[in-house]
């Protein structure tokens, strides 16, 4: 959707040209997981350091000499520093960022330190992988993922990652919570659940784009009260993403195009938006079904 939309904008026609837009935009989801793990093991890194620093100062207090290193020996951070298969990630696609940008480390790990969740964590004598895991989402949830100067940053790196940040994190906080004491790697993700995804991906966008004016006759008419031109730009490209996902891809349910697209207009266009696109559709659906214009394949598809 937001790259039809940026090719409307732009008055663009390459097709192929905006098709590896859309691709790059997906792919570098990657970067932008390896790089919000990472600052987890960087802050590990550069608590050490100042540790080791504080320690060898001349005139250094009794608590610098023998310093509290619960945070650094911290369990997910030790799995993560030590996960082959992250590291692997991370040298294959170069995802070096924060070892040129230390000072956004720094900022977070000044933010963590004054935060009485660190606090009270470092002071607590005992511990166990849960409560190491526990801390860890907490602090990735309440301090990281909320620090302003972060987010400000990553969105300044690739406008693309405005919508994938909330998405990825929670994906992260997802991960993190379900680890356990017998994990010795990190399972990483992937873009695709497998090769059809990425087909679905592809077919969608170049179906939606060649077939533009066609899609757009479906509803033109049923919006009497509306002129076609005062619609919003972002209702049409749903309308018509969603018209041609009803029409040409058997395989997807009705209710859950519906649902999806409905989701998207709540998200991205105007309030009233979905109520808008749903009366649209749900005309649209009857008119397909009576007509037979519109074939599902399996059962429990209609």
């Amino acid at each position: 959707m937001q790259t039809i939309y940026a090719m409307h904008q732009n008055g663009s026609d390459q097709v192929e040209k905006e098709q590896r837009f859309l691709f790059n935009s997906i792919d570098i989801i990657q970067d932008l997981y390896l790089m919000m793990l990472s600052a987890l093991i960087e802050l590990g890194i550069k608590e050490a350091e100042y540790l080791q620093r504080a320690s060898q100062k001349h005139l250094a207090t009794a608590a610098e000499r023998n310093p509290n290193h619960k945070f650094v020996n911290n369990a997910v951070i030790q799995l993560l520093s030590k996960s082959e298969l992250l590291q692997q990630a991370v040298d294959k696609r170069k995802v070096n960022h924060w070892k040129l940008n230390d000072d956004y480390i720094l900022v977070l790990l000044e933010a963590t330190k004054s935060n009485p969740l660190y606090q009270a964590y470092m002071e607590e004598p005992t511990t166990s992988f849960a409560a190491d895991r526990d801390f860890i989402v907490a602090l990735f949830t309440e301090v990281i993922v909320p620090n302003e100067k972060l987010y400000a940053h990553l969105e300044d790196l690739k406008l693309t990652w405005i919508d994938d940040i909330p998405v990825v994190n929670t994906y992260i906080v997802k991960q993190l919570t379900g680890l356990s004491s017998a994990d010795q790697q990190l399972k990483l993700p992937m873009n695709y659940r497998d090769p059809e995804d990425q087909e679905f991906a592809e077919q969608l966008f170049i179906k939606t784009v060649l077939n533009e004016v066609e899609l757009a006759k479906y509803f033109s008419d049923k919006t009497p009260n509306w002129d076609i031109d005062r619609i919003a730009e972002v209702d049409t490209i749903i309308l018509k993403m969603a018209i041609c996902e009803l029409l040409h891809f058997s395989s997807i349910p009705v209710k859950v195009t519906l649902n999806e697209y409905l989701e998207i207009a709540k998200e991205y266009s105007t309030p009233k938006s979905s109520i808008f696109i749903n009366g649209i559709l749900d005309n649209l659906v009857k008119e397909f079904k009576s007509t037979g214009k519109m074939q599902k394949i399996g059962r429990g598809l209609i």
